[in-house]
């Protein structure tokens, strides 16, 4: 014992010397004789604390404080272990702390115990969580016994509470950030419903609601208890929110014991009093307590609530007393002077915007707007007042039934009188639901009726209003009722109630007065209707001095101005007044539309479109015009239609569109709507449209009859109008017609019918109907005559008198048809023609001029004449619109453009005028420059301007080009216009540059092509050029001279130079179309003429070809004989040769002859022409095989030795020549033929006519060695590409002849069969090849062959003749292929013959 006791000691001081492991070593050795050692476990623990061995320590100190529990040195070691730890053992802290603490109540040791709490809730609060403060905190708490033993020294309760719920608050607080920072990222998470998840979640385990109780009951501070009653109230009220609709009912009791709690003790906390007084479900607004409604506005002056609740209880329609004293009789100092009625709305405007979401303020507000008539603003704040009681209702689980009745009342009656009838069907079904819950409900009854009334069901309506009157009498709903009997027609009636009405309304309030005049306007409109007659309604006792009563009672009353107005007009005669009366009418009230429209009407017909479009807007603005869906009552459609005519007359007709179209909506058999919508459409340029419009515009004509709707021809008249504008020219005149057979001197028809004709002529002339479009012009000649005769001064009629001359000048075939004499019949009619010398200096373009040109029948006169009469009737035009600005203006360019056709349709302008050269196209340039000087701006003026001072002042053109491409850069004429203008002066790139950019804009722009071909032949690619004009066809019209010349000496070039005309029938097809069109186009473009002759000779209409060849012969020698120029010599030379060609074809051999002899003689002196070797090739040719023919063999001999010394011994002409000779006979002239062909063989051994010739003489003279050495060159030449069908075919022919007459030892017939195999071969797709091995053969596949080989070859896939087909049916010996055959060719006898055959 001793020992121990030692060791004890020795253990002691070894840590009181901080020799700890020394200690550790004593303390063990001990344990290990005394386990049970409670101070040797003590001092072991201490030491290993010391040695930072906590583990060790912890146990130790355990098993000393298990060996003695009473003892307290062991758990403050423990504690002290604990400390050194930190918040990583706060948990086991605690424990230790409240055992130790105990402990010290057992020994009645208040410092020590408190002195450990007190350490324990320090170190808590610096260490710890917040969780773990929160539990150090709640040791302090009532109920625990440390709290009973310590009283007095610790925290007081609501100290401690205050501490807990702040925690409490701050971990809610962060909880639910966190959690709906996380959530709110989840995919398709919505923050408000994860913000509601995560609230529900928190709130509803939450402890703060008892720790603010407790705080409540603990807390001596009345500011204290306050502040947590309010907490309390926020968080019961904020968990409220989020609870199910299961859950909610406790806790809104327990809300609403908070709040009305706060109330009573009149806290001024706002939540309070607002659950108090927004949860009170009240049908009426008395049913509130009106002091609890004014201790809120002293307590929340500033509230938004309470700011429209001192506005309504200052009010006129408040319900509650004024507060003027108090209980004691003395003054209120709380109370404040009357505020105005301006300063009223704005202060309830005001705070209605600061309560956004209270449903008293949206209800009182409402209830205001309707007592000043300002239904939008209330329907719109009662719509707004529906959903915050909804909202409210799900928020709070009450169901508000008779707040949301009542509001619905309010929306229902401000529906019915705002844009009334739109929104009755709303209003009507809200005061049905009413009523099915609330029978005897007074206001829905009341709204019920006026609904009726306004829909004409006006028996129902005096039921619901008697039903109203039983509920809640009233002067106004008896009055509303005696009118209804009145409009239902029961006048006398309903004149006595009305009058039994009268003694109840006489208060001096704003309100009775208006009520009165209401009713004097009432019995007013009974004396009205209850006599029709003049007398009664002009007498001024009757209705007249009630509606006087009802102004002089509120003057502000619209209605009986409206009556008044009516009077003066219609009765009084005083139109002046009248307009007043409407004028104040309407002023006073949008809704008076019997007073707008006989304003409309009356502006209308002064033309003063702007005040209509102000009246019709107005009224359209009130809303009131469509009538609303279900209902019976028709609507207002005039407001609409008065605004599409005044946008008509504005010219803005996509709103015109509009307007009618809200008129048909309303009044869908409203004729002249249909009318108006049909002309919007048509000047807006949706013609389809415009079609369907007034089609149904003349069905309703049908159906509604004249007698109904008056004047009807302006419907068809403007039919008539779009289908011009869609180019339906027939229909379109024939309406024309049909308007003038009933109104005959109608100018504007008159016109347009001309008009439209000029159209169709230029339609016709496009598309080639040349016919055609002389018949138009000839009947627009005599629309012009019978128009001059009444309207001679209007400026359309002579511009289209003008178009219909120059139409002629396009069509010249048809000059002959001009009536000159109508022409100057029309331009002589009530005029002075010595004002057509205007701009005579210039175009020497006069009256005496056109009249020389009269007296003609000559073609070439007439067309003059049509020209001058088209100048003149400008001329005429110009002087018509002297005081228009534009018009005159465009006179300018018109004339200009005729003056400038004038000059190109006039091709001796310059040698006829030598003192006055291009005298027509300076008059054009003087036009196009005063159109310009009257409006700069306009591009086209411009454009014409440089097309013609192209010639004379390249500089000025290419500035007004320029000009009009500022003023309008995607106009792709312009663009074309400068490219050729840059082509003439050379700059090749600027002229592509700007046919590109014209092909651009508009890639139909035929004459954008045709530069750039031209700009392609300047460059030597003809081939680009000749696909370029073909293009430019194809896209252009008929009228396009240029374009279609072009193309034809482009094509024909081609034709000349190619072999073939097989691969572009179609093009061949195209071009004789266009050859046609220019000989009916142009007289004078005898270029054209001859390129046509020479196409018509190229496809074989020889006699067609002749004829057009013998009138430019005439035409040329003509010019000749008046100009001698050379140049007319050498086209008239080259005409006859082509003639004696075309006569040689059509073996018309005299002629040919004679021709080709002139031709001969006229070329023989032109030396320095660049067509004469080929002129005289082709009459030497022509001569010498007319000759030939004939029978005049020497003199044909002698014409192609002529033509062969010419052309310097050309192989051609030596095979004619040969030819001739050998048919002429005679040994010497054979030998002579010999001679030519071996000459010729050694100079051009690759000719193959030659070659030809020479092994037909070698076969006829039987010179076997020439043929011996003929028939290798004819093999030889059978393997050459450049051979043609025909050349081929004549090998072949002329081999196949050898074979048979020369084979030697070999059967004649095998030999021509392998002649015939070796051609197939060569030449499959050839049909002789095939025919000869199937008349070799006698078999049905070569013959069929020979067929599909032949159908390939024909027009306009082959050049190969119709005989050719034909020969190839028979050798099939089918009948069906003999008919072909003799289909194909009667005049051969191949297909007779296999057609008899059996």
């Amino acid at each position: 014992m001793s020992s121990i006791k030692t060791t004890l000691k020795a253990a002691k001081g070894a840590l009181d010397a901080h020799q700890y492991d020394t200690a550790v070593e004593h303390a063990t050795q001990i344990l290990k004789e005394d386990p049970k050692n409670y101070h040797a476990n003590v001092f072991l623990g201490l030491a290993f604390e010391k040695k930072g061995q906590n583990e060790d320590s912890e146990k130790a100190y355990k098993t000393a404080g298990s060996i003695k529990p009473t003892d307290p040195l062991a758990w403050q070691g423990l504690i002290s272990l604990y400390e050194q730890q930190g918040a990583r053992r706060l948990g086991d802290y605690h424990d230790a702390a409240i055992h130790l603490g105990n402990l010290f109540v057992e020994t009645d040791d208040k410092t020590r115990c408190q002195t450990v709490i007190d350490k324990y809730t320090d170190f808590a609060r610096k260490c710890g969580s917040r969780t773990q403060y929160r539990q150090s905190l709640e040791v302090l708490l009532p109920g625990n016994e440390l709290y009973e033993y310590l009283e007095g020294r610790i925290p007081h309760p609501s100290h401690t509470y205050t501490r807990i719920s702040e925690i409490i608050e701050q971990d809610e607080k962060e909880k639910i950030n966190s959690e709906i920072g996380q959530r709110r990222t989840r995919l398709g998470a919505k923050i408000d419903q994860v913000t509601a998840e995560v609230k529900k979640e928190v709130l509803q385990g939450s402890a703060l609601e008892s720790l603010y109780q407790r705080v409540i009951d603990w807390t001596d501070d009345d500011t204290t208890r306050r502040t947590y009653e309010e907490k309390l109230l926020q968080h019961a009220y904020d968990t409220l929110l989020v609870l199910p609709s299961a859950q909610k009912a406790t806790k809104r009791e327990e809300v609403t014991r908070i709040a009305k709690g706060l109330v009573i003790l009149k806290h001024p906390f706002a939540l309070a009093w607002k659950i108090d007084l927004e949860w009170k479900d009240v049908e009426r607004l008395e049913e509130l307590d009106v002091g609890i409604l004014r201790e809120y506005i002293d307590f929340f002056s500033e509230d938004g609530l309470g700011k429209v609740l001192r506005g309504y209880l200052e009010s006129e329609i408040s319900v509650f007393p004024e507060r003027v004293a108090d209980q004691d009789g003395v003054q209120d100092e709380k109370s404040v002077p009357v505020m105005t009625a301006e300063d009223r709305l704005v202060l309830m405007t005001d705070g209605l915007e600061n309560s956004s979401k209270s449903v008293l303020a949206h209800r009182i507000m409402g209830e205001y707007y309707l007592y000043l008539d300002e239904h939008e603003s209330a329907a719109e704040t009662a719509r707004k007042a529906q959903r915050h009681v909804a909202t409210e209702s799900q928020t709070s689980g009450l169901s508000l039934a008779n707040n949301f009745d009542a509001i619905s009342i309010l929306l229902g009656t401000a529906l019915v009188h705002f844009q009334a009838p739109r929104h009755h069907p709303e209003a009507r079904s809200l005061f049905e639901s009413i009523l099915e819950r609330k029978p005897a409900n007074a206001s829905a009854l009341i709204g019920l009726g006026l609904i009726l009334e306004e829909q004409d069901e006006l028996d129902k309506a005096i039921d619901f209003f008697e039903r109203a009157i039983r509920q809640t009498p009233s002067t106004k709903i008896q009055a509303e009722a005696a009118w209804c009997r009145a409009l239902s027609g029961d006048y006398p009636k309903g004149l006595e109630e009305l009058e039994s009405c009268l003694p109840y309304v006489q208060a001096p309030d704003l309100r009775t007065k208006a009520l009165k005049a209401q009713i004097l306007y009432r019995i007013g409109m009974c004396i009205w209707n209850l006599d029709h007659t003049k007398s009664s309604r002009r007498d001024r006792n009757k209705a007249y001095a009630r509606f006087i009563s009802a102004l002089q009672t509120d003057v502000n009353f619209a209605p009986p101005y409206t009556m008044l107005g009516i009077y003066y007009a219609d009765y009084a005669k005083d139109r002046a007044r009248a307009r007043k009366c409407f004028q104040k009418a309407f002023e006073l009230s949008s809704s008076e539309f019997l007073a707008a429209e006989r304003l409309a009407q009356s502006f209308a017909k002064t033309r003063e479109w702007d005040l209509v479009e102000v009246v019709a807007q107005r009224v359209v603005e009130s809303g009131r015009l469509r009538p609303a869906p279900g209902f019976k009552k028709q609507g207002i459609s005039w407001p609409f239609a008065a605004l599409g005519v005044v946008q008509l007359n504005t010219q803005d007709h996509v709103k015109s569109i509009v307007s009618f179209q809200s008129a048909l909506r309303i009044s869908p058999k409203d004729y002249y709507s249909w009318v108006g919508l049909g002309e919007s459409y048509h000047n807006s340029g949706r013609y389809i449209a415009a079609t369907k419009v007034l089609e149904q515009a003349q069905k309703l004509e049908q159906e509604l009859g004249s007698e109904a709707l008056g004047d009807t021809w302006f419907s068809r008249y403007m039919l008539a109008n779009v289908q011009r504008e869609l180019g339906e020219y027939d229909a379109a005149t024939g309406g024309y017609r049909e308007i003038l057979g009933l109104r005959t001197n109608e100018y504007g028809v008159s016109i347009s019918y001309l008009q439209t004709l000029i159209e169709s002529a230029w339609r016709n002339l496009e598309l080639g109907f040349f016919g055609r479009a002389i018949d138009s012009v000839q009947e627009a000649l005599r629309i012009a005559e019978d128009v001059v005769t009444w309207s001679k001064d209007a400026f359309n009629l002579w511009k289209c008198i003008s178009d219909l001359c120059s139409v002629y000048t396009y069509i010249q075939s048809y000059a002959k048809d001009f009536s000159t004499q109508d022409l100057k019949w029309l331009l002589e009619y009530g005029f002075d023609v010595e004002t057509y010398s205007h701009l005579a200096d210039v175009d020497r373009v006069d009256w005496s001029a056109f009249a020389s040109t009269t007296a003609s029948e000559d073609t070439a006169m007439i067309l003059q004449s049509c020209l001058y009469a088209a100048i003149l009737a400008q001329k005429r035009a110009l002087v018509c619109c002297a005081h228009d600005p534009h018009a005159r203006a465009m006179a300018w360019y018109n004339l200009g453009w005729i003056e400038h056709r004038t000059h190109v349709c006039d091709p001796g302008e310059e040698a006829t005028c030598r003192n006055t050269p291009l005298r027509f196209l300076k008059a054009a340039i003087q036009c196009f420059k005063k159109a310009i000087e009257l409006e700069s701006g306009n591009a086209e003026f411009w454009n014409s301007l440089g097309i013609v001072t192209s010639r004379l002042n390249p500089r000025v053109a290419q500035h007004a080009f320029i000009r009009s491409l500022f003023l309008n850069g995607k106009n792709a004429k312009v663009w074309t216009n400068l490219g050729i203008f840059y082509l003439i002066e050379g700059d090749i790139q600027l002229a592509n540059d700007s046919f590109a950019r014209a092909q651009s804009v508009d890639p139909d722009h035929a004459q954008a092509w045709l530069g750039q071909g031209l700009l392609a032949a300047q460059l030597g690619e003809l081939g680009e050029a000749r696909n370029l004009f073909m293009h430019a066809v194809e896209i252009s019209d008929a009228s396009a001279i240029q374009i279609q010349q072009l193309y034809a000496s482009s094509t024909l070039d081609h034709l000349l130079s190619s072999p073939t005309i097989s691969d572009g029938a179609v093009g061949l097809l195209q071009l004789l179309l266009a050859l046609r069109r220019l000989s009916k186009q142009s007289l004078t473009d005898l270029s054209s003429e001859h390129i046509h002759a020479l196409f018509q000779e190229r496809v074989g209409l020889c006699a067609d070809a002749s004829t057009t060849l013998l009138s430019i012969c005439s035409t040329l020698e003509a010019e000749y004989e008046t100009s001698e120029s050379a140049e007319t010599l050498e086209r008239f030379a080259q005409a006859k040769a082509d003639l004696s060609r075309s006569q040689l074809a059509e073996h018309d051999f005299d002629s040919a002859a004679d021709n080709a002899e002139t031709a001969l003689a006229l070329t023989e002196d032109l030396e320095t022409s660049t067509m004469r070797a080929k002129t005289r090739l082709s009459a030497h040719l022509s001569a010498g095989l007319a000759l030939y023919y004939q029978g005049s063999m020497d003199r044909s001999v002698q014409m192609f030795k002529d033509a062969l010394e010419e052309k310097q011994g050309n192989p051609d002409i030596v095979c004619l020549l040969s030819q001739v000779l050998w048919a002429k006979g005679g040994e010497q002239g054979r030998s002579i033929a010999r001679e030519q062909l071996f000459d010729c063989v050694e100079k051009h051994p690759r000719h193959v006519g030659t070659i030809l010739l020479l092994g037909v003489i070698a076969v006829l003279d039987d010179d076997q060695d020439t043929i011996e050495a003929v028939s290798e060159d004819l093999r030889s030449l059978r393997t050459r590409d450049d051979l043609t069908p025909e050349q081929n075919k004549q090998l072949a022919e002329l081999l196949d002849s050898i074979s048979a007459l020369y084979s030697g030892n070999e059967d004649g017939a095998l030999a021509r069969m392998s002649e015939a195999t070796i051609a197939v071969m060569l030449g499959p797709s050839e049909p002789y090849g095939w025919s000869q091995i199937a008349t070799l053969a006698d078999e049905a596949y070569p013959a069929d062959m020979a067929v599909l080989t032949a159908i390939g070859k024909v027009p306009p896939a082959g050049e190969s003749c119709v005989e050719d087909l034909s020969e190839a049916y028979p050798r099939t010996k089918r009948a069906e292929d003999a008919q072909r055959s003799i289909m194909l060719a009667p005049w051969s006898p191949l297909g007779w013959q296999a057609f008899s055959q059996p």
